[in-house]
């Protein structure tokens, strides 16, 4: 799903307009129907009381043709209007004569003070107030009834966007927007759902489809793509009847030191579940006889010392090599490393302590091969590009390393994204429960095995973000969140591909059978 910009949205807004012969007020009217028909398919008529806040631009005037629509089907409705400035667009002013014509009752008009309205705690809010245009500071008396939602308690619904938030860029303020427990964004999500800072002021949101001019939707290329099953889907690489492991390459994960084989198991057991035909590790000695009992499908190497990794030299040459896990930062690890990107000639993926060392060594970066895949945990990523102001400055500091070496770059938290080519691919799959030792390690293997058997780095990266995702999603439904740990990911790994390569008549065949 694209993630359109705030100019992109009001360029498609103005060439549906003209491509379909309708006006702004028509679409307008098109969009608070959806928004209607929203509430009424889940409300059938209740008698909630319904407080809808409108601002005086087109936010506010998509929230009085939901008033509108409300009141003609004998809705609890209280409407207020926002009355802080004398610039309406036309579009609310068309709407607001509009709510004239079905009701007595007219819209309350909210003159900058603090007499705010009654909300009960099992009252809705509708908040109309802002939409995506806004670009200067709330006032402060808007922030205080952004407060008094809050405090009610009641539940929040926002049309398009959480007013006060801004599409591009933070906010200073957290009581300077709305805390939104569901928004119903139009055309496409808007980037501030995934970010850290920003996720928190929606609970959940649903994309409305208003009938923007499909040439357009379909045509124009966004920065920013939401990564669901049907994303994915198109990528994947089908098995040959008669293939063998050697069509599906060969794997080889570097890493480990004394107390740390684990990361380097893992990794190599979730490369072989990902659906490398090959697997092997390099480790130090200390991890031949770990590694040989607790994965018997893979082989292993050795280097000579027995506690850490003091060179990496091997007589194979594998389809890719994951790299740093468990490794350590000693500094004869550094110069193996360095060693081993002069004379490597395989696809990297690159996670942990070899990006550490790259963070120390930043001329080292130059030695990566094209569409590196670096996999960092929040602090080795802000080794590598330094403190970030915010989510948005952080996401340019990645963009600019993505774009000067020529790497992928995998920003992992709550909504992963990976970042190429100046564009970011947001995952949709994961859960808390990734919170837990060795889940990294694990996504490391999935992405290096996904590369040995044929997927190029970019759609290797995405996938194996979503896959990882999406295994530990399944494994949730037994585990918990609490109780879940990396081998569970790996455990679900097939699982997770029988989930994406099910048609949804199948899945939903298998839920009402259980339900039986």
């Amino acid at each position: 799903m694209k993630i359109f910009s705030k100019e992109q949205i009001y360029s498609g807004d103005k060439i549906t307009t003209e491509r379909q012969n309708i006006s702004s007020t028509d679409l307008m009217e098109r969009a608070g129907v959806k928004i209607f028909n929203w509430i009424h398919t889940r409300m059938q008529g209740a008698q909630v009381p319904i407080h809808i806040f409108c601002g005086i631009g087109n936010n506010g005037g998509d929230g009085l043709v939901l008033t509108r629509h409300l009141i003609t089907h004998g809705y609890n409705v209280h409407t207020y209007i926002i009355n802080c400035s004398d610039k309406r667009s036309k579009d609310f002013l068309i709407n607001y004569d509009r709510v004239k014509q079905v009701t007595k009752k007219w819209p309350t008009l909210l003159n900058c003070s603090d007499d705010f309205p009654e909300i009960g705690s099992e009252d809705i809010i509708v908040d109309a107030v802002f939409g995506i245009g806004l670009n200067r500071p709330i006032d402060e008396w808007v922030k205080n009834l952004f407060k008094h939602f809050r405090s009610s308690k009641a539940f929040t619904l926002s049309i398009d966007i959480p007013s006060g938030l801004y599409t591009d860029r933070p906010i200073v303020d957290e009581d300077a927007a709305v805390w939104a427990d569901f928004t119903l964004s139009f055309a496409s999500p808007k980037l501030v759902f995934f970010l850290p800072e920003t996720a928190q002021y929606t609970k959940e949101w649903m994309v409305l489809d208003i009938g923007l001019d499909s040439d357009f939707l379909s045509t124009t290329q966004t920065s920013a793509e939401l990564i669901g099953k049907f994303e994915i889907l198109p990528n994947y690489i089908p098995r040959h009847k008669f293939s063998h492991k050697g069509n599906h390459g060969h794997a080889l994960i570097v890493g480990g030191r004394y107390g740390m084989i684990g990361a380097v198991t893992l990794a190599c057991r979730a490369a072989l579940a990902a659906g490398s035909g090959l697997v092997s590790a390099y480790v130090p000695k200390c991890g031949y006889v770990p590694l040989q009992t607790s994965f018997p499908e893979g082989m292993v190497l050795t280097c000579d010392d027995e506690q850490l990794i003091t060179s990496i030299s091997f007589q194979t040459q594998p389809s890719v090599v994951g790299i740093g896990i468990g490794m350590g930062t000693h500094a004869k690890t550094v110069s193996a490393f360095k060693a081993f990107l002069e004379q490597n000639k395989s696809p990297l993926v690159v996670d942990a302590d070899a990006i550490n060392m790259l963070s120390k060594n930043k001329g080292l970066l130059k030695l990566l091969p094209a569409q590196t895949v670096l996999t960092p945990h929040p602090k080795e990523l802000e080794r590598l590009i330094g403190v970030w102001k915010n989510d948005f400055d952080k996401l340019e500091k990645v963009k600019a390393l993505s774009k000067e070496h020529n790497v992928i770059v995998v920003i992992k938290g709550a909504n992963s994204i990976t970042v190429f080519d100046g564009k970011l691919y947001i995952n949709t799959t994961g859960n808390p429960g990734l919170a837990t030792a060795g889940s990294g390690d694990v996504l490391t293997g999935i992405i290096t095995g996904l590369i040995a058997q044929g997927y190029n780095a970019l759609v290797a990266a995405i996938f194996g973000v979503y896959l990882h995702g999406l295994s530990a999603d399944i494994a949730a439904f037994k585990h918990g969140y609490e109780s879940l740990i990396a081998s569970h990911v790996i455990d679900h790994l097939g699982p997770a591909f029988l989930s994406l390569l099910k048609k949804p008549k199948e899945t939903e065949e298998s839920s009402q059978s259980k339900e039986k």
